[in-house]
């Protein structure tokens, strides 16, 4: 028998670890490699194959998220705030954070999905870097590239390189930070209640609040709350509130078979009829004919 060396760790720790048994010839087996959660990077105009409604919306994801555009510009909203972006932008968005962006058919560039599960050191809140410096625009480039060719190769040990690939891509994500001024001053008070409100909306959009339910909890007037979106956004409260319902309303209808009945359920409608004049009015196209023409 080989030699056997436990390495004791609480439970949540373990994922992205590696329990290595030794063998009599010198070789060795590693047991939890297989369960490094998998990082995955796309070309930006896939994010809006099936629609430009998938990358425009405003959405989360449930992992980090880094976007680095090549070639283009548009306008951004991460958290409810609106800035433009353009070629050799980098951007990160934390898992859970509320987002959308423009894209036409002039846009490239790289998204790259990390698992909270990962556990690497990522920022906790969103930075936006406008890199001018081709020494670093050069760094992302290679970084992307090894993380790539492992991620679509089959050679030995390739999720474990993937792992340390992006690790290395966490730290060219902070040196950027440590560099440069990101949101050097301080929010101010209307832009930590947009924050508060997108947090809201993305952890409660399920529940069918209206805007001025949302507005009392956050202690303050509808108006007001609409005010304030479209000063950092260009768009009022109700329209944050109801691109969150519908991107999750496409969603289903696109990728599960879940009845419409139970869609409607499932994001607060009173009916399924309430629910099919709802997305009809906003898409111009009923539930049924948008899941039969996605398929």
């Amino acid at each position: 028998m080989g030699d056997i060396f436990f390495l004791t760790l609480p439970v949540d720790k373990i994922v992205g670890c590696a329990l290595i048994v030794w063998l009599p010839n010198g070789t060795h087996m590693d047991l939890l490699t297989h369960r490094i959660p998998e990082i995955r990077i796309t070309p930006i105009p896939r994010l809006a194959q099936g629609g430009r409604w998938r990358v425009e919306a405003m959405r989360s994801y449930s992992k980090d998220l880094l976007l680095w555009f090549t070639k283009g510009q548009g306008r951004i909203t991460v958290a409810g705030t609106t800035r433009g972006y353009g070629a050799h932008n980098a951007i990160f968005i934390p898992a859970g954070t509320m987002h959308g962006f423009e894209v036409s058919n002039l846009v490239y560039g790289s998204a790259v999905f990390i698992p909270k599960e990962a556990s690497l050191p990522l920022p906790q809140s969103p930075a936006h870097l406008r890199i001018r410096e081709a020494m670093p625009q050069a760094e992302l480039n290679a970084l992307l590239d090894s993380l790539h060719r492992e991620l679509e190769g089959n050679r030995p040990e390739r999720i474990r390189a993937a792992h340390h690939h992006a690790g290395l891509l966490t730290v060219w994500l902070k040196r950027q930070i440590l560099l440069h001024e990101v949101d050097s001053t301080a929010p101010d008070a209307g832009q930590r209640l947009l924050q508060r409100y997108t947090e809201l909306v993305e952890a409660e959009y399920r529940s069918n609040k209206s805007v001025a339910e949302y507005a009392d909890q956050l202690g303050v007037t509808p108006t007001h709350l609409s005010r304030v979106c479209k000063k950092a956004c260009g768009r009022p409260a109700s329209s944050i509130l109801t691109d969150r319902v519908l991107f999750e309303a496409r969603r289903l209808l696109e990728e599960t078979d879940t009845p419409i009945k139970e869609v409607a359920q499932d994001l607060g409608f009173a009916s399924a009829a309430y629910f099919t004049r709802a997305f009809q009015h906003h898409t111009g196209r009923t539930p049924s004919s948008f899941r039969n023409q996605s398929k």
